[in-house]
């Protein structure tokens, strides 16, 4: 007899200042006229998605676990500093869990034809056995793809070609990029190869240079090195890159920012005609779109007076792009999912397992190499 109930991951900010993480046992839901009920059988750990379950405010130190199975109920203690961010969504069970793959299950009746597909979708709340969504939102992927390579189709893939629309948008001609050993960063390495945009990757372990060279990228400047600087300003140099994309917030002592746009401005200035006390005439611009980094982002303002440091966030974005254009990058997605946009991990969990102290905290570490893929239906 199939399920009529669904469980899925919850996660809760009380008023004495904990977050508590379980598993909750919904009704199973059911699709209307335009919607798909999908079967959910992965689902990545981002660290997007840590800002929600963990808040990035969490103790780990002081993790403790009641119960076992789907009576399971984590608690950690939030930082003092911090709870006044937590003041909007205190005492809300919060689904959790921003992309996924699954298979159709059921349909409403403007959509039976995709019963039976594999899809991917950034649909919410996908740390779900079953997820009921509007049709519209699910990339159908194509034969032979699995819910597992499916998982990871939207957040890392959509994120790094819409760094390249954006720069393209804003007349630039090649990229910087941070944490650029991550999964989303060798993505852009790929695309970057393929499309023939010049790509600076800034890493900060001799084991990501090698990652990376291993892919095929040309310029990789380690913040480790002693010559980190000079190493950058060459590979600027070379590139013309003026537009950069930071993961970090912070990174290096919290300087890297600024540290990339100073070397932006360093290049600018050994290919000016003439002095000016302004700096140079050149544009950038570096876009900070995660938090990898909590430290303080500190800007020592040694690159003149046409600069820009902002947030970049990917909804927004695909708004500027506009939906042909999206298509077209959705579409991109689901025919290079097993190359280009292919994914690892480290490790396939259950909803059970991620809520054991030691797996919350490695997957908390948010370590190059060590995403976690959440199995609902294990």
């Amino acid at each position: 007899m199939a399920s009529e109930t669904s469980r899925e991951i919850r996660s809760k900010v009380t008023r004495e200042g904990h977050i508590e993480i379980s598993i909750v046992e919904i009704p199973k839901p059911e699709p209307s006229d335009d919607e798909v009920l999908i079967k959910v059988e992965a689902a990545p750990i981002n660290p997007s998605d840590l800002g929600l379950l963990l808040s990035f405010a969490a103790d780990l130190s002081t993790i403790k676990v009641e119960g076992s199975g789907d009576s399971t109920l984590v608690t950690m203690k939030i930082h003092p500093a911090l709870m006044k961010a937590m003041k909007p969504r205190l005492e809300q069970s919060m689904p959790v869990g921003n992309e996924g793959g699954g298979i159709i299950e059921d349909a409403g009746a403007n959509a039976k034809n995709l019963i039976g597909k594999t899809v991917g979708l950034a649909g919410g709340a996908m740390y779900s056995q079953y997820r009921c969504v509007p049709a519209k939102s699910c990339l159908v992927m194509n034969e032979g793809t699995s819910p597992r390579e499916a998982a990871s189709s939207f957040v890392n893939p959509l994120t790094a070609l819409a760094f390249l629309e954006t720069m393209r948008m804003e007349n630039h001609t090649a990229i910087v990029h941070t944490a650029a050993a991550s999964n989303l960063g060798q993505m852009l390495v790929k695309i970057c190869k393929d499309d023939n945009v010049p790509l600076v990757n800034i890493v900060r372990k001799p084991e990501q240079e090698k990652i990376l060279m291993d892919i095929g990228a040309e310029h990789i400047c380690n913040t480790g090195d002693a010559n980190f600087m000079e190493n950058l300003v060459s590979a600027l140099v070379t590139t013309d890159a003026t537009l950069g994309f930071d993961a970090t917030g912070g990174g290096n002592g919290g300087e890297l920012p600024s540290q990339i746009l100073s070397a932006m401005e360093i290049a600018a200035n050994k290919k000016a005609k003439e002095y000016s006390r302004y700096g140079s005439d050149t544009y950038k611009q570096v876009y900070i779109y995660g938090g990898l980094d909590p430290s303080p982002t500190i800007l020592k303002r040694s690159y003149g007076m046409c600069w820009g440091l902002g947030g970049w966030l990917l909804t927004p974005m695909i708004g500027k792009i506009g939906m042909e254009r999206f298509q077209q990058m959705r579409a991109r997605v689901a025919s290079e999912i097993k190359t280009t946009f292919a994914s690892n991990y480290v490790a396939e969990i259950s909803l059970e397992e991620m809520l054991q102290p030691e797996i919350i905290k490695s997957y908390a570490q948010q370590a190059t190499g060590k995403k976690y893929l959440v199995t609902p239906n294990k």
